[in-house]
């Protein structure tokens, strides 16, 4: 959807393009099968004979002929926690910003930001967590409107700070370790992450998704990647200098010499992230930077019906 830039700078900045994205969300989701799902209040359930007609919504009632009830708080509170990778690998493409784009860290902040603003409609409680050696910036989930700021906040910062040309590495299995315990029993926990590791860490990685689960969280996984160039490999056919925002490391090749190897590589390992995510019944979802955020907000309203069955 169309955002109308100068408005956001006279607004308040994240909140406001959360709220833009959501409401073309939510506009789209009235012409789908979802179109019981609103932000103006938690949801809405069939009314059952006998209870009190006064949360009855009338007027779905003259458009469909069905009695539906709205549901509140006390009937569908969530606890949520954000868990955002900020590693060095977060930044890529790096040269996302002269080209009008969003880099990953960028992606993820503001699919973040809209998470955030509808579970604050939805009267759902939200936490916020950002690493990537350590555990940077840790909230427990609340739903007040102080925090709501705080959490916007935050994602501002990951938003307006550009990559310092410092490598910063992950340690991605050691925070989820961290989290699966810190965080509030019966969670939906939200990952925005590349999930890009040392390859010797992998196994380490796993276990970590593993404890989320054993924990009796729910888990949404978003691998955040920028599809053209990182799974696909498509560069143009000529001398490229390859560096890893991670470890510094620095390569001068042509992409067609590495290809093939390369797409094996990664092929592999997101087959082999994909398989563990499935055993532990953890939602696995590509999410291309380069694709807007209904690939983030349906899979999210997806995931909640299945959480109030």
């Amino acid at each position: 959807m169309p955002i109308n830039r100068q408005e956001l700078q006279q607004f308040g900045h994240l909140e406001m393009l959360s709220r833009q994205v959501v409401e073309g969300f939510i506009t789209g989701l009235h012409k789908s099968p979802f179109h019981g799902f609103s932000v103006e209040f938690a949801e809405y359930r069939q009314y059952n004979q006998g209870e009190s007609t006064r949360y009855i919504d009338w007027r779905l009632y003259g458009k469909t002929d069905k009695l539906y009830v709205k549901r509140f708080e006390e009937e569908t509170n969530l606890r949520c926690q954000i868990v955002i990778d900020r590693s060095s690998s977060m930044y890529f493409p790096l040269d996302a910003a002269k080209k009008g784009l969003d880099n990953k860290l960028q992606f993820s902040a503001k699919a973040a930001a809209a998470l955030i603003f509808m579970l604050n409609k939805q009267r759902d409680a939200t936490g916020l967590s950002v690493f990537s050696e350590d555990l940077e910036v840790h909230t427990p989930a609340r739903s007040a409107g102080v925090h709501m700021a705080m959490m916007y906040a935050e994602l501002e910062k990951l938003l307006d700070t550009p990559w310092d040309n410092k490598p910063q590495k992950t340690n991605a299995a050691q925070v989820l370790h961290t989290l699966a315990e810190a965080v509030h029993k019966r969670s939906l926990i939200v990952l925005f992450s590349d999930m890009f590791e040392d390859g010797t860490e992998t196994e380490h990685l796993f276990s970590a998704l593993q404890h989320l689960k054993h924990n009796k969280h729910e888990v949404l996984l978003f691998h955040v990647t920028d599809k053209q160039m990182e799974l696909d490999f498509e560069f143009e056919n000529r001398p490229y200098k390859f560096v890893d925002l991670e470890s510094g490391d620095e390569i001068r090749l042509q992409p067609n010499e590495v290809k093939a190897e390369y797409l094996r590589q990664i092929t592999d390992f997101t087959a082999d992230l994909k398989l563990r995510c499935a055993q532990y019944h953890i939602d696995f979802i590509e999410a291309d930077i380069n694709q807007g955020f209904v690939q983030v907000l349906l899979p999210y309203i997806m995931k909640r019906t299945k959480m109030r069955i």
